[in-house]
């Protein structure tokens, strides 16, 4: 009598795809297991030889050591368009973006849900700009976006404090021959353990968060642009370059009548 064989399972795989599994670890650590396809093939073999293979060519990573996230390093750029409204930026292509946020766009990392980045625009009914300069010079411009960011940041919480600082301020000539302000600066959020509490000794102020915020600004269509970029302090080091190159992309276009 002839043996039995295992079915069949025919696997389509397309380039590039990432398969995601989750493997229970016995300790704190959790680990990302990602298996890339490298090329288009179509093949028929067993369940147990298709399991097999498909491990076979995953690469581990540690996305999570000690309760700490680590963010996921990115592999491209795409790049955004806005016709009606005049500006493009180039933003990392893991990026997700978020509708309803309240900016006119807004993409955040997948990963790190504190970093990303957004675009707001001015009114045209009610600016007039002409230029950057309008701002007065980068200095100035950089502490009307820092009292921006603390009004936004204002709450009615008892025993919260803000603390913040202008890291720096600079104007740029682009290649599109308009003139852009760079402003960045950093912001930290403390508050009381327990703010309804009577004794002073039981209310221990703690860190919320500590955030670096990147701007671009810039005029065109008589309306001022304003790129911000924010991530936490703990993975800017590690996103520094990728941030930059987006506040080095950004340009306003004219928009046609």
């Amino acid at each position: 009598m002839a043996a039995s064989s295992s079915p069949l399972l025919t696997i389509r795989m397309s380039t590039p795809q990432t398969a995601s599994f989750h493997l229970p670890a016995p300790s704190k650590r959790t680990f990302r297991v990602l298996c890339k396809a490298q090329s288009t093939t179509a093949f028929a073999v067993s369940k147990r030889n298709a399991f097999a293979a498909i491990l076979s060519g995953c690469i581990a990573t540690q996305i999570m050591a000690h309760g700490s996230v680590l963010a996921q390093p990115s592999v491209g750029f795409r790049e955004y368009i806005d016709f009606f409204d005049g500006y493009s930026l180039k933003y990392p292509q893991n990026w997700i973006q978020v509708k309803g946020a309240g900016a006119d766009i807004f993409f955040r990392d997948p990963f790190v849900l504190d970093e990303n980045l957004s675009v707001d625009i001015s009114s045209p009914s009610s600016s007039r700009y002409k230029s950057v300069k309008d701002l007065g010079p980068p200095e100035e411009a950089g502490n009307k976006v820092l009292k921006q960011y603390l009004t936004e940041f204002m709450s009615t919480r008892l025993g919260v404090r803000r603390e913040s600082n202008i890291l720096s301020t600079s104007s740029r000539l682009a290649d599109d021959g308009r003139l852009y302000y760079d402003v960045e600066v950093n912001i930290k959020s403390y508050a009381n353990n327990n703010e309804l509490a009577v004794m002073p000794e039981e209310r221990v102020v703690r860190l919320e968060w500590d955030r670096r915020y990147l701007s671009v600004l810039g005029v065109e269509n008589n309306r001022l642009y304003e790129l911000r970029l924010q991530a936490p302090e703990s993975v800017f080091r590690e996103e520094e370059n990728k941030l930059r190159l987006v506040m080095d992309s950004f340009r306003v276009n004219k928009v046609k009548a």
